[in-house]
């Protein structure tokens, strides 16, 4: 047996030389094994040299790691407690000790999470005492993310502790002591909770009445805003088969409230227990109360002969079976001001018809459907051509007039030219002119030799429209954006005994031109089926140019969309295509003169047009199924026109009075 008693570090190093030496001499086995350890206000990187040497361990110091401390040992020790002496030693004075690769690192506390060994995933601590350890557990049953904050005032300061929820984790970095401390508390509080799940049987009275009831009346139905996310203590459910209520409670005792509620409400009604009054939360009552009495009625025609066999199944071969053939009939009518059923039938009935009630009075989705109709046509044309005429005959003093030259009859011609030239038109014209000639009959006009045109246009037109429609499921939505254009549809003159117009009178019927877009959303299983009716309509230019227009002479255009498809949810839709490519070419010429190569251009004219019209519709539907993704999307639109707003508003200007418009405000925030 070895004792380590320096009063200094030079003692302690001189104490670990003689254990060194002693050992290598060959001492007992039992004096190797044992040391009494004494330090008073030794040197810190010596006393962990000297233990180093008895344990045999390699110890690396972080050069911040200073100080002294007082080790005392009034009995002897194995190596293995001397070293947790050491560690504990380090813990008083802000140290932690990691273990890594064969080695013992010495770092600040603080530092030490960053280096801790993971011992293992969601077991027992394999190692104990004070070195920094990393532990993982996979709860089971417990939030991971709730426990960090009952654990967390039992971790050191200096250490970590956290929650990966996605696979309900908890992550430990501490003292290998206290993580085997903390791992026996989360033993003991992740375990399966005592759920105690009922079914009660009602005979009388209808299980979602008294289960609607029931939520209402019990606190314990209801989640607790201090923990989101964890279930209510208490659940209802309602078998509308056997009219059964299903409860699940945490304690037994809650079953037994719930039991003997439901015992008082489970009794025949008496006076007018046979009338009862169904307020709708969704559905709409006139209509539900026609589906509702179509079901009785096809149950009465389909009930049959002699005694009939009560059962609780809500088909409608069962919901006549259920009346007894002396039974009063049944009757529901609608109250529209309270969009409330009045039920007056037998409670077997009764509650038949309210399981069906409850199963089709459920909030329907609502499916945005964003819409982006695009329009591109492009127009490409271009014409080149000479004429030529002589008039120089018309000038002859003998008698003779000889006249000559080419006229394609397009727009611009050689003769009309010499008449006026205005009527030349657009592009590059370059003629040849000869002083001014009388022609007989016709006047003074100049003389044209030679016309030369050039013309090249190309016209493009985008039209953009982004409707947007929100609908409920299965109904239609429309919108249109355009104008409301008058179209003559008939008129009438009558004529007098003179001859002249009487009593003349036309009527006009008026139509939209513009965007249509109706759209019939289905909510599937597969996705969202869209019944979808897409119109385009415009005015011809030709008419909008028109110097004197009236409705008889408007033409419009139209490009229309009928069908029928399926898309995801969120997902594009594409609808449309290339609809028109429309290219035509025109050449006239002057016979044999015209086909002479190149020299047979001066005696052409020729014209190209090409037209393409692409038409494409985008569809995106959006399925809202509550009322949290209704206002989520509400709120974006909101947002984005406030924002649009804000960049339309006139800028200042120090020669203009301020001119404000009006601005939405921010959205008020929910509660």
């Amino acid at each position: 047996m070895h004792r380590f008693q320096p009063s200094s570090p030079r003692g302690a190093t001189s104490a670990a030389a003689l254990l060194l030496a002693a050992w290598m001499a060959g001492a007992p086995i039992g004096a190797q094994d044992l040391v009494t350890i004494n330090f008073v206000n030794a040197d810190i990187p010596s006393v962990v040299k000297a233990i180093g040497g008895h344990t045999g361990k390699n110890f690396i110091i972080d050069p911040r790691v200073m100080g002294n401390m007082n080790i005392i040992s009034q009995t002897p020790v194995t190596k293995d407690v001397a070293y947790q002496i050491l560690l504990s030693a380090l813990r008083v004075h802000g140290y932690a000790a990691v273990e890594e690769k064969g080695a013992v690192k010495i770092v600040p506390e603080a530092d030490a999470k960053t280096s801790g060994g993971i011992p293992g995933a969601g077991g027992a601590v394999p190692v104990s005492g004070d070195r920094i350890v990393t532990q993982i557990f996979a709860l089971q049953n417990e939030s991971a993310a709730q426990l960090v904050n009952v654990l967390r005032p039992l971790v050191a300061p200096n250490n970590f502790i956290g929650a990966y929820p996605n696979n309900n984790m908890l992550v430990i970095t501490d003292y290998a002591e206290n993580v085997k401390r903390i791992a026996r508390i989360i033993s003991s509080i992740d375990v399966p909770s005592a759920v105690d799940v009922a079914v009660i049987k009602l005979t009388h009275a209808s299980a979602v009445d008294v289960s609607n009831l029931l939520k209402g009346l019990m606190p314990e139905a209801i989640s607790n805003p201090a923990n989101p996310g964890q279930p209510p203590k208490l659940g209802f459910g309602v078998d509308a088969r056997t009219n059964s209520l299903i409860v699940r409670a945490d304690t037994p005792a809650l079953v037994t409230r719930v039991r003997t509620l439901v015992a008082g409400m489970d009794v025949p009604g008496a006076g007018s227990g046979n009338v009862h009054v169904v307020q709708l939360k969704n559905a709409e009552a006139a209509k539900l109360a026609e589906v509702l009495r179509g079901l009785l009625n096809a149950s009465s025609s389909t009930a049959p002969a002699g005694p009939p066999t009560i059962t609780s199944t809500t088909t409608p071969a069962t919901l006549a079976a259920a009346a007894p053939a002396t039974a009063p009939a049944s009757n529901i009518q609608a109250d529209q001001a309270t969009n409330s059923l009045i039920i007056s039938a037998p409670e077997n009935v009764y509650n038949g018809l309210r399981s069906v009630i409850e199963k089709l009075d459920q909030r329907r989705a609502q499916v945005a459907i964003e819409a982006i109709v695009v329009e591109l046509t492009t127009s490409a044309a271009a014409e080149f051509g000479i004429q030529w005429q002589d008039l120089s005959g018309l000038r002859r003093t003998d008698g003779s007039q000889v006249i000559g030259g080419t006229n394609f009859g397009t727009t611009g011609n050689i003769i009309g030219a010499a008449s006026n030239l205005s009527t030349i038109g657009g592009g590059l014209n370059v003629g040849l002119v000869r002083g001014r000639i009388n022609i007989p009959g016709v006047g003074e006009v100049i003389g044209l030799a030679g016309l030369a045109k050039a013309l090249e246009s190309d016209q493009r037109a985008n039209i953009l429209a982004r409707p947007t429609i929100l609908t409920l499921d299965n109904v239609e939505g429309s919108i249109t954006v355009g104008q409301t254009v008058p179209f003559i549809s008939g008129q009438y003159t009558q004529t007098g005994t003179t001859g002249s117009a009487t009593n003349p009178f036309q009527t006009i019927t008026r139509q939209d031109i513009g965007l249509k877009l109706k759209v019939t959303p289905l909510v599937t299983v597969g996705g969202v089926q869209l019944k979808i009716e897409q119109e385009v309509s415009s005015i011809a230019p030709t008419a909008l140019t028109a110097t004197a227009l009236r409705p008889v002479d408007l033409i419009t255009n139209k490009r229309e969309i009928k069908t029928t498809a399926i898309a995801e949810d969120g997902d594009i839709l594409v609808l449309g295509g290339l609809i028109q490519d429309d290219t035509k070419g025109s050449d006239s010429k002057v016979p044999l003169l015209g086909d002479i190569p190149l020299i047979g251009n001066l005696f052409k004219y020729q014209s190209k047009t090409k037209e393409r019209t692409n038409l494409m519709v985008f569809l995106r539907p959006l399925v809202l199924k509550d009322a949290n993704a209704t206002a989520a999307h509400s709120l974006d639109r909101y947002e984005y026109i406030r924002r649009e707003q804000g960049v339309t508003l006139p800028e200042p200007n120090l020669l203009l009075p301020e001119a404000k418009g009006s601005v939405l405000e921010a959205a008020p925030k929910k509660k």
